[in-house]
């Protein structure tokens, strides 16, 4: 990579933001706190600044009535022996559209609040609902703190309703008190101003709140709707990338699975790119198949070629050992043919392999059943150690080549006589597959290389990492195929020699529940 690559990529990783701000999951976490937290906060602030507001209004209100009974109190103090005839048309010079008053009395020689009641009001309102009205300041104790003294403004911020008509908010109440008996002049307003606060009511119950926590929850459901329909779609391009992995053939598009518009492309570009993955084991299958044949074609005719020619040189001349020479290439050339065609293969399968849950101990098991059928001189023994119900979620096929192709190599090292320990183990969220073999081990020096390609760590192997390096049928490339599909599956291998003589090698991969 030149220099210029490798600052890109290496401030694209310097800037990269931590994975916890960009999961998606966090992210939600932090949208509800903030949906959740600020119309707290915005409710308190306007919540105070509602109590400011109010507070002025009820105060204002409470000196108007402070100022209307002060300007009753000489009409009342002449009433000696009943109620001023003309009470109702004083009332009536202080109403207008905000203000309205109600004029109670308790006589002189009648003791406690009931003794309190409405005689006259402007403008004129039912008994009936007087009565209410009267009821109702005697369970909020208000007439009885002004039947123990009959002295002092009390405000007040009740809310009643005259008749069938609009509420009314009483704001004040103040005595007046004469020796006919305690006179009670009630203010009340039903102005807009004073309706459509919150005085007499809990702030959150007034209309504007209301309206505000509407939008509000309509904003926070549309987001978080938005949030939920992505987080669905991406969740449902999941589960369809692992029913591609389990049954790629039979496996719905992603552009048929999405539900919403701006990720159309997306899942498109991902159905081009399943349909390019498919279209390119495809043609790696069938490049392998027509190499293979292209090939072998030659080799049989070279080898049918040069049958004749040993019965033509004669016995213990150059022309025999010429032809052994051509055999052994030929041997060697179409063993080559078979390699290659393997890899091929192989690099097909890791391009759409079908992923499913696989008893990694049951298929251990029945891979190691079928070396039982070989003579027990020409084989080492096997000792296995495996976990019951050991499961993983792959490819079975890949599995199997793991398994025989480290098997195989234990095999190849190992004397007649020795052993080999399979095991099979659950360690946390992993399954872990051990080999030990009991053969000569690795150069330490090598042992990082001995899954590279074309390397392989043979007496007879003679050299060049630039192909095929040994003969024989030994070509350096089963351990290789075996980190290949390792990797494929998300695992990972490495090998290490034993102290007591021998190989280890240990795959891990990611267990399934």
């Amino acid at each position: 990579m030149s220099e210029s690559g490798r600052a890109r990529g290496t401030g694209a990783v310097a800037f990269r933001m931590p994975w916890f701000l960009r999961s998606l999951a966090i992210r939600l976490v932090v949208l509800v706190v903030v949906f959740l937290t600020v119309p707290i906060l915005i409710y308190d602030q306007f919540r105070a600044a509602d109590r400011e507001k109010s507070a002025l209004l009820l105060r204002d209100a409470q000196l108007q009535g402070e100022l209307i009974a002060r300007s009753l109190t000489q009409v009342l103090q002449e009433a000696n022996t009943a109620v001023p005839a003309a009470i109702v048309e004083d009332l009536s010079q202080f109403i207008d559209s905000d203000a309205r008053v109600r004029l109670l009395l308790r006589r002189a020689n009648v003791p406690g609040a009931h003794g309190f009641y409405f005689v006259a009001s402007a403008p004129p309102i039912p008994s009936a609902h007087l009565d209410r009205e009267r009821e109702e300041l005697l369970s909020q104790g208000i007439l009885g703190r002004l039947a123990q003294t009959c002295s002092g403004n009390l405000p007040l911020a009740m809310r009643v309703s005259v008749g069938d008509g609009p509420q009314e908010v009483l704001t004040s109440i103040t005595p007046v008190n004469t020796e006919f008996g305690c006179w009670a002049i009630v203010t009340s307003h039903d102005s807009e101003v004073i309706i459509g606060s919150s005085i007499g009511r809990p702030y959150w119950s007034t209309p504007e709140v209301r309206v505000a926590a509407l939008i509000y929850a309509a904003m926070a459901l549309l987001v978080l709707a938005l949030f939920l329909g992505v987080w669905r779609n991406l969740h449902r391009f999941g589960e369809l990338a692992r029913q591609i992995g389990n049954d790629p053939v039979n496996a719905m598009s992603f552009a048929a699975q999405n539900t919403q518009p701006e990720l159309q492309s997306v899942a498109q570009d991902f159905d081009r790119l399943v349909e390019s993955l498919h279209s390119s084991a495809d043609r790696i299958r069938r490049a392998a198949e027509d190499n293979a044949h292209a090939f072998k074609t030659p080799i049989g005719v070279i080898r049918q070629s040069v049958e004749p020619l040993k019965r033509l040189v004669p016995a213990n001349s150059r022309g025999v050992r010429a032809i052994d020479m051509i055999e052994q290439s030929l041997h060697r050339l179409d063993s080559l043919v078979s390699v290659a065609q393997h890899i091929e293969d192989a690099t097909a399968d890791l391009l759409e392999p079908p992923w499913r849950i696989v008893d990694l101990s049951d298929l251990v098991r029945r891979m190691l059943g079928g070396y039982s059928g070989l003579d027990i001189r020409l084989r080492p023994q096997f000792v296995l150690q495996v976990d019951n119900r050991v499961a993983v979620r792959a490819n079975e096929d890949l599995l199997e080549t793991i398994i025989e192709n480290l098997v195989d190599n234990a095999v190849s090292f190992s004397p007649p006589e020795g052993r080999i320990d399979v095991g099979v183990h659950r360690r946390g969220k992993l399954a872990e597959l051990t080999i030990e073999d009991s053969g000569p081990g690795v150069d330490p020096s090598s042992l990082d290389r001995i899954f590279e390609r074309y390397v392989s760590e043979r007496p007879e192997a003679n050299g060049d990492d630039e192909g095929p390096r040994d003969s024989g049928a030994h070509f350096g490339i089963g351990l290789w195929i075996v980190r290949q599909n390792v990797e494929a599956v998300g695992g990972e291998v490495f090998a290490e020699n034993r102290s007591s003589g021998g190989l280890r090698v240990k795959v891990s991969l990611p267990s399934a529940a």
